[in-house]
């Protein structure tokens, strides 16, 4: 028997439900086809959104959108993609597969699709190839509620009210794809372009995230700080799981893995928590008297493309594996809800991690949108400390815990998210929870499979949650863990 504790007395406050973020970049399909089919599709649709799609991420609880990448947001110019579709520019997507855009989805698309989901909007500004006029007037467009050149065209384009977008990312990944910048340099940027960055309303203020670190590049984070903190709320960071680094044209199959780069992914995925510690301490150490977040805005799995698919369009098969990596950050995520103040997976459709696969008009859930389900509780509740003994699993130098846990509590009860690492043993937990009162009922469930399972067009439920055995103890429960499972326990 495995135990477990979930301390009522020790929280480190409330978990911002922008930790279950998504991302959607004008990559591959996961704008068009993925979100977006347009208004005359045969597919249904609501303003050319999939009615399909737009409803899974209802049910999901999706909290927040980052758009419109990614690279793509540092070749995009939002004036392109106003207006009559008619009139507007195709262009070429240098970034991802060579493919021409009509730029049909623009700003007002993006803005009508967070609506439908009842999401907050997350727009990455131009830095690497814009102007600071450019963004400041993209803002003013999105949040102007009086009069001014920006307001009229926006109401010209049938938009009266301002949007009042609270979320802007200044630029994307500024040390690669961004404009390959030096940190000093981006730094200087930085505080241009916050300077800029207007607010319309006094009742809607914008929230300023800087382009933050590659993985463990704490220089990066240091000098944005040093130089920059005191212009921005967040910095970002962008963390990818690859299961075979040093060569990015051989990162490992999605599907028909080894077990070697089973326990790699998982290994390589825990790495999550030191990064997030160590920006954190260096934000801490800059930040004054201000509060600066750190913003995850780019995490997930990276695999080889699916055979036979275009190299750019980076579209993955969505396993197990994918599920307990999705688990183990967003445990990590809940445990620093003092520092992170918002993560986005990357994508949200057909791309990388996504948690929806289209196929024309067929869609289905992958085993990580099952998790972001299971754990969607977790979203603005109070963060519970919580332990579990371990052993560890693995390979050679690929070693991780077997268990990995996370607990909240909210007005319906309290949720207790657990991981089974093994791909072979199941694991008999018995939780205890502490300082929490009178318990009277347990509601639990269970994602599990082989590491490898995955859900495929005419097997569209090989992988779903089902319910979970769970029995109440004096002061928690007892379960049995299915090998290679993620479960959620709802405490009462």
């Amino acid at each position: 028997m495995v135990k477990a504790i979930v301390n009522g007395n020790r929280s480190k406050g409330a978990i911002n439900p922008n930790i279950y973020g998504h991302f959607s970049e004008h990559l591959g399909r996961c704008i068009y086809n993925g979100i977006y089919v347009g208004e005359n599709s045969d597919i249904p649709n609501v303003n050319g959104m999939r009615t399909d799609v737009v409803e899974a991420l209802k049910a999901m609880k999706i909290p927040v959108l980052r758009w419109p990448g990614g690279c793509f947001a540092d070749t995009y110019h939002w004036r392109d993609g106003i207006g009559p579709k008619e009139n507007r520019k195709k262009i070429v997507n240098t970034n991802w597969g060579g493919v021409t855009e009509d730029n049909s989805f623009g700003t007002h698309e993006f803005l009508e699709l967070c609506r439908q989901l009842g999401c907050e909007p997350y727009i990455s500004g131009n830095v690497g190839s814009g102007t600071v006029q450019e963004f400041s007037d993209w803002i003013e467009y999105c949040n102007m509620g009086g009069q001014s050149p920006m307001a009229e065209e926006r109401r010209a384009n049938g938009q009266d009210a301002p949007w009042n977008v609270k979320y802007w990312g200044i630029g994307n990944e500024a040390w690669g794809c961004g404009g390959n910048m030096r940190p000093e340099f981006y730094a200087d940027l930085c505080r241009q372009y916050a300077t800029y960055m207007r607010n319309y309303d006094n009742d809607h203020k914008i929230y300023k995230i800087a382009s933050g670190a590659n993985v463990a590049d704490y220089n990066w984070t240091k000098t944005v700080m040093e130089r920059a903190g005191h212009c921005v709320d967040a910095v970002s960071l962008h963390y990818y799981t690859v299961p075979r680094e040093g060569d990015w044209n051989d990162k490992g199959p999605a599907t028909g893995f080894s077990r070697e780069e089973y326990f790699s992914t998982l290994a390589k995925t825990l790495r999550m928590e030191e990064l997030v510690e160590n920006h954190s301490r260096i934000i801490k150490q800059y930040q004054g008297d201000r509060q600066v977040g750190l913003c995850v805005d780019e995490w997930g799995t990276w695999f080889d493309v699916e055979p036979g698919t275009n190299p750019g369009f980076l579209y993955q098969q969505n396993t197990m594996r994918d599920a307990l990596v999705a688990a183990i950050n967003l445990n990590i995520f809940n445990n620093h809800c003092d520092t992170v103040v918002m993560a986005n997976i990357a994508q949200v459709v057909n791309v990388l991690q996504a948690v929806i696969l289209t196929e024309g008009a067929k869609m289905l859930l992958t085993p990580t949108y099952h998790v972001f389900e299971m754990y969607k509780g977790h979203q603005g509740a109070k963060q519970l400390e919580s332990y579990v003994e371990t052993a560890l699993i693995g390979e050679g130098e690929n070693q991780a815990p077997n268990l990995h846990i996370s607990a909240s509590e909210s007005g319906g009860g309290v949720l207790v998210t657990v991981a089974n690492l093994s791909d072979t043993d199941s694991a008999e937990l018995d939780c205890t929870l502490s300082g929490l009162g009178k318990i009277s009922e347990v509601k639990s469930q269970a994602l599990s499979g082989a590491c490898g399972a995955y859900n495929d067009f005419g097997n569209e439920e090989a992988v779903k949650p089902a319910p979970l055995a769970a029995e109440l103890t004096g002061d928690g429960f007892r379960a049995k863990l299915p090998a290679c499972s993620v479960a959620a326990f709802l405490v009462k």
